[in-house]
């Protein structure tokens, strides 16, 4: 090898060894940051839920025990809905899609209307929103127990509307417009308004997410 081709080929060395070497202190830059950051405050325990039994879109009873040691959101629609509930099912989606794989999150969305949202109703609306049946439970069940869950434990809101009310067929419920976030011991931790002009959907998931992967490091 002559003088010029030794000269290129140490020029390459060098530029490879002060590129691992830049890219050794970007890594440890980033990890003595990481353990700069303070600690996630503990996050309130609002309400306890109780024992209960509904079913899921599969006709599959799905319990308390069931989604214990999961951390799950919630959210209560039905699907005859024109107005709010397509778009928090559209929400929720999204949040289905950015869980990590490893997480064993869950996403729980109850019904206001028992009577036309049954198993295989439920399961038709899911299959349109791409809804995994791995993670995503959507829950009916009779009146009862779906109220004591959505309103008692969740602190959700479902109200039917009387006739007079309405502004359509299907302008059946006023209902909340919430996503919860239930830790592994079936508590309350966390309501997150998804809509409004004063909200922002992407601070909003971003602040999901974060609460969601805080309570999944919690024993």
């Amino acid at each position: 090898m002559n003088q010029t081709g030794r000269t290129v080929s140490w020029t390459v060395w060098i530029g490879v060894l002060l590129t691992a070497a830049l890219l050794a202190l970007a890594l440890l830059a980033a990890k003595l940051n990481q353990r700069s950051q303070p600690p996630a405050a503990p996050l309130p325990i609002i309400s306890q839920l109780a024992p209960f039994t509904l079913t899921n879109q599969l006709g599959q009873p799905v319990t308390f025990d069931n989604l214990k040691g999961h951390v799950w959101v919630g959210d209560i629609i039905f699907t005859r809905c024109a107005g709010p509930c397509p778009v928090m099912t559209r929400k929720l989606r999204e949040l289905q899609e950015a869980l990590p794989a490893a997480s064993s999150a869950r996403l729980v969305t109850l019904t206001t209307d028992p009577e036309a949202d049954t198993p295989d109703v439920l399961r038709s609306y899911a299959e349109k929103f791409s809804a995994s049946t791995n993670r995503w439970l959507f829950l009916t069940g009779d009146k009862v127990t779906l109220g004591r869950v959505a309103i008692d434990h969740l602190k959700l809101t479902a109200i039917a509307k009387k006739p007079g009310e309405r502004n359509d067929a299907v302008d059946l419920f006023v209902h909340s417009t919430l996503f919860v976030v239930v830790d592994k011991h079936g508590r309350l931790r966390g309501t997150f308004e998804t809509q409004g002009e004063m909200v922002s959907w992407e601070e909003a998931k971003r602040k999901i997410l974060a609460t969601v992967e805080q309570l999944e490091r919690e024993p």
